[in-house]
């Protein structure tokens, strides 16, 4: 399960769900590019499906503008990113 936290506050998510959103402005369109976080996309984590007796089913950033810190270890796989107003921390 993969782990999106923000490091101001705190808030974030946790679930099986990772996508990497590419939005194309002048398509209006969005496309997936991806699992993990990538410059230039924004990155839901969140889970499968909905309805987990919870406030919410997902988190998405702002797009990412900046990868500060990546290591994979073992299969874990942790990334440290900016936004264009926040700091995250990803963890699988």
């Amino acid at each position: 399960m993969a782990s999106l936290i923000r490091v101001g506050d705190g808030e974030g998510f946790a679930g099986s769900r990772v996508d990497a959103i590419k939005w194309d402005k002048e398509k209006d369109e969005t496309e997936v590019v991806g699992h993990r976080p990538t410059v230039g996309c924004a990155l839901l984590v969140g889970s499968l499906t909905a309805g987990t007796y919870s406030s919410r089913d997902w988190w998405m950033t702002t797009e990412i503008t900046e990868i500060l810190e990546e290591t994979e270890e073992k299969g874990q796989l942790y990334v440290k990113f900016k936004t264009g107003n926040s700091i995250y921390e990803f963890w699988t």
